[in-house]
């Protein structure tokens, strides 16, 4: 069975562990995966994540690697200005994408058309070629224009995917509520997964 790929975004919203769990599970689940971090993005794992990350696309993906504990060639990484990257063009286009978490910025700008970089390029790419397209936004209260945008691309087909932990399955940690989130990315695309207990199956 051929893998599939996906392109994984982390933008400046606040929740970068997100992003980094699903990424994991989708390698340990023998994916492709074509990371995009943005410039806040960095800021944001360094603040909440305590790494220090940053260089030459080699360097972070050598990072990544790390982190991931993934040596293989299934984990690639793009810088946000590489515009020639493959999931830059339709005819390169992963099965899905994903931005985990995806802010208000972000949103916003996939929302318009404005393709300013690698991540917004990547994502009009999805919506024209007919993609799956998830954004997981982490903001809270949201306003108007948030809810206005979100609806927006709603009704063109992209997933809305809140982080918004559950409870029902008594979580005991931070890790707990953080699987929960990333399961549930995980279900939008597909991707088996065990890092929840369904709802009335006891498992």
């Amino acid at each position: 069975m051929t893998p599939r790929h996906f392109a994984l975004a982390i933008t400046g919203a606040s929740g970068a562990v997100y992003g980094l769990r699903v990424a994991q599970e989708l390698l340990f689940a023998g994916n492709r995966v074509s990371m995009l971090i943005t410039g806040a993005g960095f800021a944001v794992l360094r603040e909440e994540c305590g790494v220090e990350w940053g260089g030459s696309e080699t360097e972070v993906l050598e990072q990544l690697r790390r982190h991931l504990g993934h040596d293989g060639d299934a984990l690639s990484y793009y810088a946000e200005d590489n515009l020639f990257a493959p999931i830059a063009s339709g005819s390169a286009a992963p099965d899905a994408m994903l931005v985990v978490p995806c802010s208000m910025g972000t949103l916003s700008r996939v929302s318009c058309g404005n393709s300013g970089n690698l991540l917004e390029r990547a994502a009009d790419v999805m919506l024209k070629e007919g993609r799956t397209l998830v954004l997981v936004p982490r903001e809270t209260p949201l306003n108007a224009i948030h809810l206005e945008h979100m609806l927006k691309l709603a009704r063109l087909g992209v997933k809305i995917l809140p982080a918004m932990p559950g409870f029902y399955h008594r979580p005991e940690t931070v890790a707990d509520l953080v699987d929960f989130v990333a399961g549930k990315v995980l279900d939008s695309v597909q991707v088996g997964h065990d890092l929840f207990r369904r709802w009335g199956t006891g498992v």
